[in-house]
């Protein structure tokens, strides 16, 4: 078993469930897959953006937290149980599932809330299979502010020689800075942990300023020196 070392001290985020969870729909979740499965949607909802808010199915397929939960499954069983909880889900009525028009064989699903079945029923109301936006598009992911957990949803596979930098990195920077500057480069569609660290650098050195980064700000990472780190391999 592995043993839980507590919530992180200090300021964290929290995600709000409604008390209908508590006093209506977990006491009839009978199947611990798709309790997994609607609290991880919920979270991940929480962290984007607009009124179009939805969970692309390939996003959970693929998401190494929530896959992480059906261990010691192989990737691809995981991922059928995944499919499995999200179809109890579904039926149980916690999801509204929606058919994506630039992916025929997924489905998007939204949470069953008033903001939720708005969204759905606007989406429903247009007469066209729902279409991916910038503001419905995945979110850069929160795992309490683990850095290790960021590169890998945001970067890939995490390598020996870079766990060491990660380490400098979480010990040397403050986590908003860290989540920000993955944020950055997500923004960017850059997956470089040198384009983040240089990011963190230059923040250190200039000072990182109010709110996140405006496009002029994102310009100079990509246009200016630090322009060859946008063109290098994933991870680099």
């Amino acid at each position: 078993m592995k043993v839980f070392s507590g919530f992180p001290a200090g300021k964290t985020h929290l995600t709000p469930l409604p008390d209908a969870f508590f006093t209506d729909l977990l006491p009839s979740i009978d199947d611990l897959g798709e309790l997994k499965v609607t609290l991880h949607v919920i979270w991940l909802l929480d962290q984007k953006r607009g009124a179009l808010r939805f969970v692309d199915e390939g996003e959970l397929l693929n998401d190494a937290v929530l896959l992480s939960g059906f261990a010691p499954a192989e990737p691809r069983a995981a991922q059928q149980l995944i499919r499995e909880g999200l179809q109890r889900a579904v039926e149980r009525g916690a999801l509204l599932p929606l058919k994506r028009a630039d992916a025929p064989d997924a489905t998007a699903y939204f949470l069953n809330s008033e903001k939720g079945r708005q969204a759905w029923e606007q989406a429903q109301r247009s007469g066209q299979p729902l279409r991916a936006t910038p503001e419905a598009s995945a979110p850069l992911k929160r795992a309490g502010n683990n850095i290790f957990v960021l590169y890998e949803q945001n970067i890939g596979l995490l390598q020996p020689i870079i766990a060491e930098e990660l380490k400098e990195a979480e010990a040397a920077y403050p986590p908003e800075w860290i989540e920000e500057a993955f944020r950055v480069a997500a923004a960017n569609n850059v997956r470089s942990w040198r384009y983040i660290q240089r990011i963190l650098e230059r923040w250190a050195a200039e000072g990182r300023g109010e709110g996140r980064e405006d496009e002029d700000d994102r310009r100079r990472y990509i246009e200016g020196k630090y322009a060859d780190l946008y063109k290098r391999r994933p991870g680099e």
